[in-house]
């Protein structure tokens, strides 16, 4: 970490001040670049290789390796860094998160610190929200890069083997974060050590990195394999779900999403399927489709959260309003949206490796990442991944004014007056952008718009692929746009002829969102680098977000609200109301994102156990050592996981400890009733375990059994892996129902999830012991008949 940096919770004057002392040591050394050749200033690249193998610091070689990228961004693009970006550049280079406003160039600030990051040699990853991104940096900024003798790779979705590893193993490397994220996890399935495609990571720069750490961090990264679903059970268990009835058949809390059953309800699944008590571990499966089958319904709205396509179910993106292409949801809750709608039940995905967004970032020993929006979310930032929120000067002052909100009563009302604004600001030749939070809403909005007869672009969902091309012309003089907040994201909107001194682009948001960051993106669509605009709000006391997240609230301000003839509320307070609101959403995902991040922590660390062994064995290292240890271990496991210490030996399992050892041994054994020590028992054990470990030992350098031992030992691992994952999705579905009993439901899953992981590595180490060992045994009786 640079120790001319200071971290703080406010980006204060006196930080900016070292930065832009930074600044002037670049700003001297221009003149002497700009003097060199194309040939000279590439060879710097090099120079400042050889400094870092000789040890110099990162904050020495800065200065001159930034004027460096200037200068060669000059040439190549013709595009000079601000000063303000430079600071952008140096925040990233340390590790933090550099907060600028939409315009502000974020794409060329991202140059500096992955030409710096690159010169260690190990690697830099330029994170982006999607493929269209990706491409563009790598082809735009790639060009610096390329100039200076750096390699530049592009990682997306549909490369395979070499495409991939000749991308990782490029100096720089673009892609999406996701996509990263599933090749770890792909990585983590291979069988051989020639066809993984990362490299130990080292340094990632992630654009938008607000939408990337904590918008997609609800949603876990899931590699699954297909399994044939139940058809018939999705289909009776959504049509029994759509006679359900919410407080009487089930729970269901609208802030954290969470369902159960009532007792009614269970009464009702016992009663249609003839069981007598579905908590069973038998009707297990039952509940977990009739569960799904519930939320379903309950949390899944049609052309809000997926659409209906060629008779198939496409997800939508909640913050961007995009289709998730090929991404489907996992455990059986895809099927269930399928027999809701009655489409055809396609197969269903089956975990096979699954890691957290934050999981996955936490890995990398440095992070860095930019974004319009990052303050409101600052203690996230710092508490997950140790990283501080830096403001960053905007190069020219904002012109823009973000007017008061206007609150109506109802949504009627509300989206008449969005009708009338965008008319009247239309025919003043004034360019509007229509925010929504979902393509119902754009597509109600149109509506309004309708008997206006005005004539816009509808951008939502269903028309993703002129998305960059509708949002980069909103800005033209009386054009009229209606987006959900997020598309087009990083996006430029270039005002058209007029639209300056007509007061630029005028953004007006139909909803506020559930986080006030994207709230403040949507405003930041307008006024960029400098321009004329304004951005306002229109809200009503029936917007979801009030309904579902202030009751109470709502009722006490109903009670006294005062509206004028169009049903704009006159009370004061009400943007107190609104501001409360949103915090208390806020706080509701944070607290869901925190839940989901421990939930996955108890798996982590069994993962890295898990894939710890894998690359072991995958590289070969002491592959029969390996083995004994297993063996070794599993007598321990199995004589005093047999044996209790705190029961008396009348209740020992003598034939379990026999029934598993037989299995291994040279000679089978019988362990004497009369034994009451369990330090006996292991004694009993200790020279017929030496015999097979000698025993063993023979096979080191036969070939047969030398090529056979990991893959054995790699197809028990993945198949060990896949049930436990699904045990444990299992167990999270019904640690809920038990918290009644006040026990914090999070201290059983991880309690439960150590018992679960233990017993099914030990079983995992019979299998490939027992397999092996029968293998070496015929291998032997071969050679012996052989003779």
């Amino acid at each position: 970490m640079f120790s001319i940096f200071k971290r703080s919770n406010q980006t204060s004057e006196r930080q900016l001040r070292k930065y832009r002392k930074i600044v002037q040591q670049i700003n001297k050394l221009e003149t002497t670049y700009e003097t060199m050749s194309d040939d000279e200033l590439r060879n710097m690249t090099d120079i400042f290789k050889q400094k870092f193998q000789d040890g110099k610091k990162i904050e020495a070689i800065l200065p001159d390796a930034f004027a460096v990228v200037r200068e060669a961004s000059k040439r190549v693009l013709g595009m000079r860094h601000f000063d303000v970006q430079l600071i952008g550049g140096m925040v990233l280079t340390e590790g933090n998160i550099a907060e600028m406003p939409t315009g502000e160039g974020k794409t060329l600030v991202a140059s500096l610190p992955s030409y710096v990051r690159a010169l260690e040699g190990k690697g830099v990853h330029v994170i982006t929200v999607n493929d269209y991104l990706a491409k563009r940096d790598y082809e735009q900024i790639g060009q610096i890069h390329r100039f200076l003798g750096l390699t530049v790779g592009l990682n997306l979705p549909m490369m395979f083997g070499p495409e991939k590893q000749e991308a990782y193993n490029a100096d720089i490397t673009y892609g999406v974060g996701t996509e990263f994220g599933f090749d770890y996890l792909r990585d983590n399935m291979s069988q051989q050590m020639a066809h993984k495609v990362q490299r130990p990571y080292h340094f990632a720069i992630i654009d938008e990195i607000d939408s990337i750490l904590v918008d997609e961090a609800k949603t876990p990264l899931i590699v699954a394999g297909k399994m044939q679903a139940d058809a018939d059970l999705h289909k009776i268990a959504a049509r029994l779900a759509k006679r359900f009835k919410k407080d009487v058949d089930f729970d269901f809390d609208e802030e954290t999403k969470a369902t159960s059953l009532t007792d009614t309800g269970i009464e009702k699944v016992e009663k249609a399927f003839g069981v007598d008590n579905l908590y069973d571990l038998e009707h297990q499966t039952l509940y977990h489709y009739m569960i799904q089958a519930v939320r379903a319904f309950v949390i899944f709205k049609r052309d809000v959260d997926y659409i209906v396509k060629d008779d198939k179910i496409e997800l939508v993106d909640m913050f961007t309003g995009r289709i998730m292409e090929g991404r489907t949801l996992s455990d059986g809750l895809h099927q269930a949206i399928e027999a809701k709608e009655d489409l055809p039940i396609t197969e269903e995905n089956k975990a096979q490796a699954q890691i957290t967004i934050q999981n996955y970032f936490r890995m990398y020993p440095m992070l860095s990442g930019m974004t319009g929006t990052a303050k409101t979310q600052e203690k996230e930032f710092r508490e997950v991944y140790g990283m501080e929120v830096i403001q960053i000067p905007t190069n020219r002052p904002r012109q823009r004014v973000d007017s008061p909100d206007k609150v109506f009563k109802t949504i009627d009302q509300k989206y008449k007056a969005v009708a009338k604004e965008v008319a009247k600001r239309h025919q003043q030749g004034q360019p509007v952008l229509v925010g929504t939070t979902s393509i119902l809403q754009s597509e109600k909005v149109a509506q309004y718009l309708d008997e206006y007869k005005l004539r816009y672009n509808l951008l939502n969902a269903k028309s993703v692929e002129q998305e960059v091309e509708l949002i980069s012309n909103a800005g033209q003089y009386g054009q009229i746009t209606v987006a959900t907040n997020m598309a087009g994201r990083g996006t430029d909107i270039v005002l058209g002829e007029g639209v300056e001194e007509n007061g630029g682009l005028f953004v007006l948001g139909t909803e506020k969102h559930e986080s006030r960051r994207i709230d403040n993106q949507l405003r930041g669509r307008s006024g960029r680098q400098g321009d004329n605009g304004e951005s306002q709000f229109f809200l009503s006391l029936e917007d979801d977000m009030f309904r579902r997240f202030a009751k109470d609230d709502l009722e006490k301000f109903l009670s006294k609200v005062q509206t004028d003839d169009d049903g704009l509320v006159q009370n004061t307070d009400v943007d107190e109301l609104t501001d409360r609101t949103q915090r208390i959403v806020e706080g509701a995902h944070y607290s869901m994102r925190e839940y989901n991040l421990k939930l996955d922590d108890v798996i982590n660390d069994q993962r890295e156990v898990l894939y710890a062994l894998r690359n072991k064995i995958l590289l070969r290292e002491d592959i029969f050592g390996e083995l004994k240890t297993m063996v070794s271990e599993l007598v321990e496991f199995v004589v005093y996981d047999s044996c209790p210490d705190n029961e008396s030996p009348d209740t020992w399992n003598y034939e379990r400890i026999e029934q598993t050892m037989n299995g291994l041994l040279i000679e089978p054994i019988t362990v004497p009733r009369t034994i009451e020590k369990v330090s006996d028992i292991m004694k009993l054990y200790k020279e017929p375990i030496k015999q097979l470990l000698d025993y063993i030992d023979t096979f080191e350098g036969n070939e047969e059994v030398s090529e056979m031992i990991p893959q054995v030992m790699l197809s028990y691992i993945d198949t060990m892996w896949v049930k436990h994952l699904e045990v444990m999705t299992r167990l999270k579905e019904g640690i809920g129902l038990r918290s009644y009993g006040q026990e914090d439901p999070m201290r059983i899953y991880q309690r439960e999830g150590l018992q679960l992981f233990g017993r099914h590595y030990q079983k995992l180490r019979r299998n490939i012991a027992s397999e092996i060992i029968g293998f070496m045994k015929i291998v032997m009786n071969e050679q012996e008949a052989a003779k």
